[in-house]
């Protein structure tokens, strides 16, 4: 979507249309009440900024839309379609990693309560599992930082994919 027609539309509109990139209402409100933008590096520098601090209940509420790692969602929602896109370097026929990445996710969960989340675009299975590995051994409060800024990458890269400058900016 060109950033004009995200900054045209209506308020209802545009809230559907941020939500899959990150389902914390606050952080969606604050970046379409703070239409329009002049270009998308402005508007992604603002949804850094509303990112900035997620509270833990958005961190849980956020994370309850996050499929395990290596478990590709089969709803066909826009957040669903994200995050196969966003897993595509989980070989899904490897499985010895799918294995290994399964017992690391059970692991962390038992651990931590919630999914192991990662910004996995971009990212090869066997990085994925060595960083699933390196921070299962992290306290909470470690690893709810980190993981409030892995939701904050995801976001962003995933609004840096729904909305572009268009041929006229």
């Amino acid at each position: 979507m060109e950033l004009a027609v995200f900054n045209s539309l209506d308020r209802d509109e545009a809230i559907k249309t941020l939500t899959p990139c990150l389902d914390i209402s606050r952080w969606v409100e604050t970046i379409v009440d703070a239409r329009p933008f002049a270009s998308v590096e402005d508007l992604l520098a603002h949804a850094n900024k509303a990112a900035e601090p997620f509270s833990p209940a958005e961190v849980e509420s956020a994370m309850a839309h996050h499929p395990r790692i290596g478990e590709r969602p089969k709803a066909q929602t826009t957040e669903a379609a994200m995050s196969r896109s966003e897993q595509a370097g989980v070989d899904p026929g490897d499985n010895q990693t799918t294995a290994a990445l399964a017992e690391g996710n059970r692991a962390y969960e038992e651990k931590f309560g919630r999914v192991f989340l990662i910004r996995a675009a971009g990212r090869s299975a066997e990085e994925i599992l060595n960083t699933l590995q390196e921070r299962i051994t992290h306290t909470p409060e470690e690893e709810d930082t980190i993981v409030a800024g892995q939701l904050r990458e995801i976001a962003l890269l995933r609004l840096s994919g729904l909305v572009s400058e268009g041929v006229n900016a």
